[in-house]
């Protein structure tokens, strides 16, 4: 059964980050998947744990089943301006996230949790859910796509270029 079907969708909660989290925030960061996107597992820690207490920035653990696998964070897209959502809406709010746990990565947990957060993102009244990974993260481009993220417009981050990919509830 895949994880996205309907019957799973109680499957999967999110819960608010706190300190005690950040042991395992530092060993998910050290996984190549994570370090080949995110970059430097200790500069990566050290700016996750400045954000615990940034009231902007909403830092997530998603579980499945009861068991963490996955971080997500999502913001308000004008607090920290970035040229590529400028023209977006008030209140959209981006979305980061990681799979922490190789074993969990290739099988739909990424598409099914990110469509639930866009989601509820929406409900709370978010316009639209922007995402941007890296130009060469297929993998990711391909779940995020599945979650009914839609785009290819290439943008220029501070990390680099990427893909600006719109969840707007319609697909």
């Amino acid at each position: 059964m895949n994880p996205s079907d309907d019957g799973n969708v109680k499957r999967y909660s999110f819960r608010p980050a706190v300190r005690e989290d950040l042991p395992l925030l530092r060993l998910w960061l050290q996984t190549p998947e994570i370090i080949r996107w995110w970059g430097d597992p200790e500069e990566q820690a050290a700016l996750l744990e400045e954000d615990l207490s940034e009231p902007a920035m909403i830092m997530l653990i998603v579980s499945f089943d009861g068991r963490p696998f996955a971080y997500a964070q999502h913001y308000a897209v004008h607090t920290w301006p970035q040229a590529h959502f400028e023209a977006l809406p008030k209140g959209s709010r981006a979305i980061d996230a990681f799979i922490g746990e190789p074993n969990m990565i290739g099988k739909g947990h990424g598409s099914a949790f990110l469509r639930l957060l866009a989601e509820e993102l929406r409900h709370d009244g978010a316009p639209v859910v922007p995402i941007d990974p890296d130009i060469h993260n297929l993998r990711a481009r391909r779940a995020y796509e599945k979650a009914g993220f839609r785009g290819d417009t290439e943008v220029m981050t501070a990390a680099g270029p990427a893909v600006l990919m719109i969840y707007d509830g319609t697909s």
